[in-house]
């Protein structure tokens, strides 16, 4: 059996500057219909900005949705038309002021699936160049380093709770491991 849905219906319930909120009509795999409301969201970029020494770029900022501060990897919301590492790139520029010059493509997460159709790619970076940070109006980020073993300490003694950063540190920690082998581009 196939657990397929299919729309019978889709209609904007809102839209803002950012996203979307559908309120869809589906059939169901037994005939049923239901409703389903999701948000659409743009996509993402993540990164896992590696310094020379090993030493990892992080960033605090506060997250107004849950009200706290929180630690992350760089990452940012994709432009139109833009590519995931266009984004990438842009957005570690922008909010850390560190430049490239070696990316791999980790992977792709979904962290919302239940209610959004978000998609955030997972990028490595390194050989990182220092530089001004570039960031947006409104846009507050306290840019920090940190070694892996505390930024693995932080990911289980619930310091870090961001999703994106959880599974970003899942792929660096692969990578350091020999479980994965990036491949790497030069940007």
């Amino acid at each position: 059996m196939s657990l397929k849905e299919k729309t019978i219906d889709s209609q904007v319930a809102y839209r803002g500057g950012f996203l979307e909120i559908r309120r869809d009509a589906v059939l169901l795999p037994d005939g049923k219909q239901a409703t389903r409301e999701y948000c659409v969201h743009p996509g993402a970029a993540v990164v896992i900005p590696v310094l020379p020494d090993g030493q990892l770029v992080l960033e605090k900022q506060y997250r107004y949705p849950v009200q706290q501060e929180m630690i992350e990897f760089p990452a940012g919301k994709l432009d139109p038309q833009e590519s995931d590492l266009s984004c990438a790139v842009r957005e570690l520029r922008e909010e850390t002021g560190y430049t490239a010059r070696r990316w791999a493509y980790a992977g792709k997460i979904y962290p919302c699936i239940g209610y959004s159709d978000e998609i955030i790619h997972i990028w490595l970076a390194t050989e990182l160049s220092a530089g001004a940070q570039r960031l947006d109006q409104g846009e507050f980020v306290d840019v920090f380093t940190a070694p892996v073993q505390q930024v693995n300490q932080w990911s289980l003694d619930g310091t870090i709770t961001d999703s994106k950063t959880l599974c970003a540190l899942r792929w660096l920690n692969a990578w350091l491991h020999d479980e994965w082998q990036p491949d790497w581009q030069v940007v």
